[in-house]
């Protein structure tokens, strides 16, 4: 089946909310509900009660990133150190820890925030391809509702919306 992209715009959260509700609780062949975007120009604190819990995994890039920095900086600046094995220590270790430990932490840091950055422009699916339904009005004062579904679900998509009165329905059909 073929995907279709359709795109709602309401006038108020409540709309939405009832629109998104009620697409939750219908069982519409074609359609996943974890491929419903919601788009609105302010913040508003009901979204992710009404959406439900969307994971992110940030966090993991950060973990690993930081742990890999970590372990590269602390190898690195031991193994620079350890090359010099030959020259006289005078009673000194040949890889100091508590210096390295400074620069170890310092590279800690820096992989995880560089990681971070990395798994943020993945997770968020950039740089992307920016969909052609995008309007003006969501970044002013509408909310948006976009819907990847199967050609099969559109019909009902479509008369949910117009149930919930939104006001302009757009639509594209994907390859």
């Amino acid at each position: 089946m073929s995907q279709h992209h359709i795109l709602a715009l309401f006038n108020d959260f409540d709309a939405a909310e009832a629109a998104i509700s009620e697409l939750r609780a219908a069982t519409i062949k074609g359609f996943n509900f974890d491929d419903l975007t919601m788009k609105s120009p302010i913040e508003h604190h009901g979204v992710e009660e009404v959406l439900g819990h969307r994971s992110a995994n940030v966090q993991w890039f950060t973990l690993g990133g930081a742990l890999l920095g970590g372990l590269l900086g602390f190898f690195l600046i031991s193994g620079a150190q350890a090359n010099f094995f030959a020259q006289m220590k005078g009673g000194k270790p040949i890889v100091p820890f508590p210096p390295n430990f400074v620069l170890t932490y310092e590279m800690f840091i820096l992989g995880g925030v560089f990681i971070s950055v990395l798994g943020f422009l993945v997770c968020a699916g950039l740089p992307a391809k920016r969909s052609p339904l995008y309007s003006a009005k969501v970044s002013e004062d509408q909310i948006g509702l976009l819907i990847k579904a199967d050609s099969s679900a559109v019909a009902s998509i479509k008369d949910i919306f117009t149930k919930h009165h939104a006001l302009e329905i757009q639509e594209e059909a994907g390859k």
